[in-house]
């Protein structure tokens, strides 16, 4: 089968028709929007319920947020078939996507997150997509690479000896993507959904980082 806008549109409509029973068939549609949409890999991550990780080890380290399996990937450009087939194999498992592939993460308070998008949206600056994590963090989906530069990147802006609350993630972590839970806390949420001329091709964070900077500066506590 295929993978279209309108066929997403259709199996929604679908879901919705059929309640709880279709809540595998949701969660694969889901999963098969960031891989046919948007270029996306994704994995699938643990959930927990309290203190207890669905992976079942009692000394689980980040319950309901670690990959069940690393080496386990529905890879960018999957048809909703071949998601519906890996992802049955994992019920209930949160989606996660792992980072430093297609993009990097610039990690800020929501509360600063929420105010610098205004203040990027007033300049016209290019922006990805945003993520809220039920943590109080704002993700930042900028181009591959930032987490490695991020040091000199503030040194050229005159930010490498502030205090910040702001960090970079990039290859080896894992990011809980929309609407799937994170560690027992809540879903994670979008603050700006990805489009298509964005979830592909993400800004270069030295276009959001002066910005990002000055408003984690301003709001230590937020």
């Amino acid at each position: 089968m295929g993978f279209t806008i309108g066929g997403i549109r259709d199996m929604r409509s679908g879901s919705r028709r059929r309640g709880r029973t279709s809540g595998r068939a949701s969660d694969c549609t889901t999963v098969a929007e960031f891989t046919g949409l948007w270029g996306w890999d994704v994995v699938p991550g643990a959930r927990a319920a309290g203190s207890e990780c669905s992976c079942g080890r009692p000394d689980c380290p980040a319950p309901g947020a670690h990959p069940l399996d690393p080496s386990v990937v529905v890879p960018a450009g999957a048809t909703l078939d071949e998601v519906t087939d890996s992802w049955g194999r994992f019920p209930g498992a949160s989606a996660l996507l792992p980072v430093g592939r297609a993009f990097d993460i610039i990690d800020v308070p929501e509360a600063a997150g929420r105010r610098a998008l205004i203040r990027l949206e007033r300049m016209g600056l290019p922006l990805g997509p945003v993520i809220a994590t039920p943590e109080g963090r704002a993700h930042f989906f900028v181009a591959p690479g930032a987490a490695a530069e991020l040091p000199a990147l503030l040194y050229r802006t005159g930010w490498d000896d502030a205090t910040l609350d702001l960090h970079a993630l990039g290859p080896g972590a894992y990011i809980t993507a929309p609407p799937s839970d994170r560690s027992g806390l809540g879903p994670a949420t979008w603050l700006r959904a990805p489009s298509l001329d964005t979830a592909t091709q993400p800004p270069q964070a030295r276009l959001l980082l002066g910005t990002l900077a000055y408003v984690a500066h301003r709001s230590p506590c937020a």
